[in-house]
């Protein structure tokens, strides 16, 4: 079952990080690039990596993002006078996205709900080699797809000359 949760979450992650890049309102790529960030986070707890995908949420989906939403009202790129109420068709996609990552968050805890934990301590020293060394990859993907985000928020804030 949570091989079947990996693979949809990624179509999940990938689907929600281009339509992060390809839309022209930058609101909306914001909520598309959270998705992509959320389902993400639930990638890497279902790879045991609880610690990463709290990283992915807090910092990324919270700060990052709030961030994202400073510049683009220092900006004035949300235009909200000329903001309409969104179509039933423009709902539809990021409400399937969503209710697919409710539904993997639930069926993660159901499956997880009762089992028990042992609690290890963990120095700092260890902690960052088992971070650089195990979740290393992951960690530069997450990057990746930050890097991705800045260049998007770069690319709609540019002047335009006509």
């Amino acid at each position: 079952m949570e091989t079947y949760l990996f693979y949809i979450l990624a179509v999940v992650t990938v689907i929600g990080t281009l339509l992060a890049i390809t839309e022209k309102h930058p609101v909306h790529a914001i909520v598309y690039l959270v998705t992509s960030f959320f389902s993400l986070a639930v990638i890497f707890f279902l790879l045991a990596a609880p610690l990463i995908a709290m990283f992915e949420v807090i910092i990324y989906a919270g700060a990052v993002m709030v961030l994202f939403m400073f510049v683009i009202m220092m900006l004035d790129l949300g235009r909200p006078d000329e903001a309409t109420l969104p179509t039933l068709r423009q709902w539809l996609l990021p409400t399937f996205l969503g209710v697919i990552i409710l539904v993997s968050i639930g069926s993660v805890a159901v499956s997880h709900y009762g089992a028990p934990s042992a609690v290890h301590e963990v120095s700092v020293k260890e902690f960052a080699l088992i971070l650089f060394q195990k979740y290393a990859v992951a960690i530069e993907i997450i990057s990746m797809q930050l890097l991705f985000a800045v260049v998007g928020a770069l690319y709609l804030g540019r002047r335009r000359t006509p």
